[in-house]
């Protein structure tokens, strides 16, 4: 079985038609799939770190922010490297190695909550393993970017990457509940005893890691068994091209502003919550809330993939640029609370941050493929996401010393409401203003 494909040409309409469009979709869905495992399995561990110290584990709120950063610090490194992999190796060896090898720092993590005694070096060794996940998308997008013609990118790469997104939401929705109960039987392992004020109850934490290995294994023999690669070849020297152009930066600053803050804000908001309302009595457990940013930021990515195509991705990203800055300077009104009464305006004005987010996720990779010819495009896509991708660790460590340091996370608000004015204006003046360089 050959993993080259002979020929593909997805502009052209008789092959498209003929057979690039059923190749197209197969490999949209099977990878697709695989992407929700990947950010899944690439924020367990902001799911995990919120319950930790209730099951024993003395591990304070540094420390905390640090489990919860590394997945992010790994998955913008891991990225760089996956931006060049699809025309180097193709897209069935990349998808179905890179689905395979998420199984062991599963099962690991699953192993290291069952023992309070086991070492924050141990976490940290496991959290660095699970942002492999993160990396995936940098060749997961590129995939895509060569099996659609262009007048499709937008809503292939909306859905791919929007429905991907919805692995945050999986993980922080599906932890509260899958912890609850031994979900494998006796496999599952001892339960921990869980403590928070006067509750006192069985868990299971191990569960919210391990559950995604047969997941994984299944999706994993189906990309290695039922895909194909579009053959297009460069070496790293040729790809690396992409670099002289100043539209690769500016593009980079656009979907750093996107999903930088979307994944970012999806690390932290869990321990966001915890730190600004854990001081009050029965505060809200944070992963009753934080699974619905992501949820939201996913659903609009998806949905402003077709709109993006009809309207054109800049007038998209600059709604989504005001947006996210209206908000971001609206929610430091509500980080100082008084009492547990603020707390639902907290949450809608980070649930308008996700928003706008999701948005500009959609519109700034519909972007690429229009400023860019297809091969440079590809590894625009997955440079910019792999910067991008470096948000939950620069959130989760930026927030977590401001609130060590002066108690609040409000300067930290304050410079990224600096950053998204600047890209504000950087995609007006380059791809939406009348007579701009490169209109999109």
């Amino acid at each position: 079985m050959s993993t080259w494909l002979p020929s593909y040409n997805a502009e052209e309409i008789g092959f498209w038609e003929r057979a690039g469009s059923k190749i197209a979709w197969r490999t949209l869905t099977i990878t697709t799939i695989s992407l929700v495992l990947s950010f899944a399995t690439w924020f367990v561990m902001s799911a995990v770190v919120v319950k930790l110290p209730n099951i024993g584990f003395q591990f304070d709120t540094m420390q905390l922010f640090w489990l919860a950063a590394m997945p992010g610090l790994a998955g913008g490194t891991l990225r760089i490297l996956h931006t060049f992999m699809i025309p180097i190796f193709g897209t069935r060896h990349v998808i179905a190695i890179s689905t395979l090898l998420k199984i062991f720092p599963c099962i690991g993590l699953a192993l290291a909550v069952m023992n309070p005694q086991t070492p924050f070096w141990v976490f940290m060794v496991l959290a660095l393993a699970l942002g492999m996940g993160g990396g995936d998308f940098s060749s997961f997008m590129p995939s895509t970017s060569l099996f659609f013609p262009k007048r499709y990118q937008g809503t292939a790469l909306g859905i791919q990457a929007g429905i991907g997104n919805f692995g945050v939401s999986l993980t922080q929705f599906v932890t509260p509940w899958i912890i609850g109960f031994a979900a494998f039987g006796a496999w599952s392992g001892a339960p921990q005893t869980f403590v928070k004020g006067e509750v006192v109850k069985p868990v299971w934490l191990q569960n919210a890691a391990l559950w995604y290995a047969p997941l994984l294994l299944v999706i994993g023999a189906l990309a290695w068994f039922l895909l194909r690669s579009v053959p297009v070849k460069a070496s790293v020297r040729e790809q690396a091209d992409i670099f002289k152009d100043k539209h690769t930066w500016i593009m980079t600053s656009l979907y750093l502003m996107t999903f930088g803050a979307f994944s970012g804000f999806s690390a932290a908001f869990p321990l966001l919550i915890k730190s600004i309302y854990k001081p009050f009595p029965n505060y809200p457990d944070p992963l009753t809330y934080a699974f619905l940013g992501p949820l939201i930021g996913s659903a609009v990515r998806v949905a402003a993939g077709p709109l993006s195509d009809k309207w054109g991705g800049a007038v998209i990203t600059q709604i989504s640029g005001i947006g996210l800055l209206v908000f971001t300077v609206a929610v430091t009104f509500f980080t100082r609370p008084d009492s547990l009464a603020t707390f639902p305006y907290f949450v809608g004005c980070m649930l308008g941050i996700f928003f706008f987010a999701g948005l500009g996720n959609a519109s700034t990779f519909r972007q690429i493929p229009v400023i860019f010819p297809p091969r440079q495009a590809g590894g625009v896509l997955g440079w910019t996401a792999a910067v991008a991708a470096y948000g939950p660790f620069v959130f989760s460590m930026l927030i977590g010393q401001i609130i060590t340091k002066t108690g609040s996370p409000n300067p930290f608000f304050y410079g990224a409401a600096v950053f998204f004015a600047l890209n504000i204006a950087l995609n007006w003046w380059f791809y939406r203003r009348k007579g701009c360089e490169k209109p999109c």
